[in-house]
């Protein structure tokens, strides 16, 4: 019975034995791995949204994280900057400095002829001419006075934090605008398809077919014609922006469109028996939106290029609202280019940062918002 006993207690050969390691120590006295494996394990089973994974991903960029920053400058300059009026730096956007003015006049007194309108007869009359040695109210930069003044006596540095404010407002309010009409208009034509599409498409392309800055000349000069300014005239260049600017967005949202609605989620949308407007609204739209934001956010630059472009050709925004382009067109004559380059380097500063952080901003999007990003 005892050798029978032994030969059930001793394990079958080939079986493994059972008997567990105590904790924290293995059977070779080596410390035991399994409580980090389980925590490295919960940890990589944990999940991110993909919003959070988006943050994640552009916020790891540091030139997107420094094109971010430059604009949160660039819109407290200007949408804060003139809250502080109290401040003897800080100006009004139309107010003129003339405690001292630069300006030294000099009077000419010449005779000259002239025919009188009821006789026809030639006298002659006195003629007084008034000269100035120097451009009127331009100053170098001071304590009062950061960028030096205009030739209307108007602060720089005051105008740049105006000029922001309208520059930025514009290219925000067009980009939304056409991001509405070409929403709209593309996922019609992407959704439904057929002549719908065949028609908006030919709209689409007669509309990229239209030279936009010859055209926006065009409607600048024809509007100061009809003597429309300041406010109507900045409303009616923000419609044309709109108009001209649109059918890209529009052509993106369809192809788009198109891709996403043989998937397989929207077959089962169909299969449901969901009206057509929650199709599009809860199940297109919501896909379309990462390419969207960054076209949006890319976009913005180049309206902001285009009313600088404008506004210094002397047809765009009224001059009586300050830009960044209207303040460089100020600046456009010699004397100022000479000796004030002051006055329009600033503005060029602003407008090249503005571009160049929402650039960087659209490319830090556009990866994060990329699936196939692994950085």
């Amino acid at each position: 019975m005892e050798e029978i006993r032994n030969e059930t207690e001793q394990p079958e050969e080939g079986l493994i034995s059972e008997t567990v390691p105590e904790e924290g120590v293995s059977e070779a006295g080596a410390p035991n791995r399994l409580p980090e494996m389980s925590e490295m394990e919960e940890a990589t089973t944990r999940t991110l949204s993909p919003m959070r994974l988006v943050l994640k991903r552009f916020f790891r960029s540091k030139l997107s994280v420094t094109g971010l920053v430059i604009l949160i400058v660039l819109f407290v300059f200007s949408f804060l900057g003139p809250v502080f009026s109290f401040l003897p730096f800080v100006w009004g956007e139309q107010e003129s400095d003339y405690t001292t003015s630069v300006r030294e006049e000099f009077t000419d007194k010449n005779t000259v002829q002239v025919t009188d309108p009821e006789t026809g007869e030639i006298i002659e009359e006195e003629v007084y001419v008034v000269t100035y040695s120097e451009p009127s109210n331009y100053r170098p930069p001071s304590a009062t006075h950061f960028l030096g003044t205009d030739d209307k006596g108007y602060d720089v540095f005051s105008r740049l934090m105006y000029g922001g404010r309208i520059s930025l407002t514009i290219g925000f309010v067009v980009v939304i605008l056409e991001t509405v009409l070409g929403v709209l208009l593309g996922g019609i034509a992407g959704y439904f398809g057929k002549w719908i599409d065949n028609l908006i498409m030919r709209i689409v392309d007669i509309f990229q077919c239209v030279p936009t800055m010859p055209m926006l000349m065009i409607v600048g000069v024809a509007l100061e014609g009809n003597d429309i300014y300041d406010a109507p005239k900045l409303y009616i260049m923000m419609a044309m922006l709109t108009l001209f600017g649109w059918a890209g967005t529009a052509r993106l949202v369809r192809g788009q469109i198109l891709s996403l609605r043989e998937q397989e989620f929207m077959i089962s949308a169909e299969a449901s028996g969901l009206p057509v407007w929650r199709k599009i609204c809860k199940h297109l739209i919501p896909n379309v939106m990462p390419q969207l934001i960054v076209s949006m956010t890319l976009g913005l630059g180049g309206i902001i290029l285009t009313e600088a472009t404008l506004g210094y050709l002397g047809i765009g925004i009224p001059s009586a609202y300050a830009t960044w382009g209207n303040m460089i067109n100020a600046a456009a004559n010699e004397t100022a280019l000479t000796n004030y380059p002051n006055l329009w380097i600033s503005p060029g500063v602003c407008i090249v940062l503005a571009v160049l952080a929402f650039n960087f901003v659209g490319d830090g999007l556009r990866d994060a918002f990329d699936p196939k990003s692994r950085r």
